[in-house]
């Protein structure tokens, strides 16, 4: 999985958002932050995964880190999606050619669903945790605030 890239340069990307802007990671330099990726648009593991991320966003924005959720498929798949949860504190990104996904290096499972995995990324641009996520999206954002509690000092 992705755990070969901790304590190296977070790759950077340019993807459209839920809200049909452009996306440029560059923009988070200097800043702590949560990449998210799910696997299936729809999916009720993926949406309770989306959705546990929005109960914690206040937690995550008091350790002054910010959330960025990637899907895949088409931009009009990704604001389907949206749709079925609602408004999130936080932008969902259109992976459609799994580039994005691959830089960071998350495998397929059954050969079509990316892994559900996520990434701390420090302010220097370095990836600092990988995790899994398969069933249990309450739990991996428990252990990632803890995590970054450690880490960023609430700030």
């Amino acid at each position: 999985m992705g755990n070969s890239i901790i304590g190296q340069t977070a790759p950077d990307f340019v993807l459209q958002a839920d809200d049909g802007s452009m996306f440029d990671s560059t923009s988070l330099h200097g800043q702590w932050r949560v990449l998210f990726f799910y696997s299936r648009n729809n999916s009720p593991t993926c949406k309770r995964g989306c959705l546990t991320f929005k109960e914690q966003y206040e937690l995550f924005k008091s350790s002054g880190c910010t959330i960025v959720g990637v899907g895949p498929g088409s931009y009009e798949k990704l604001k389907d999606f949206k749709s079925t949860i609602g408004d999130l504190p936080f932008p969902l990104l259109a992976d459609v050619d799994r580039s994005v996904g691959e830089s960071y290096n998350i495998p397929l499972h059954l050969g079509q669903f990316p892994s559900k995995s996520s990434f701390v990324i420090g302010p220097d641009n370095k990836v600092r945790y990988v995790y899994d996520w398969l069933f249990r999206p309450r739990r991996h954002v428990a252990k990632i605030l803890a995590d970054i509690s450690k880490v960023s000092g609430g700030n």
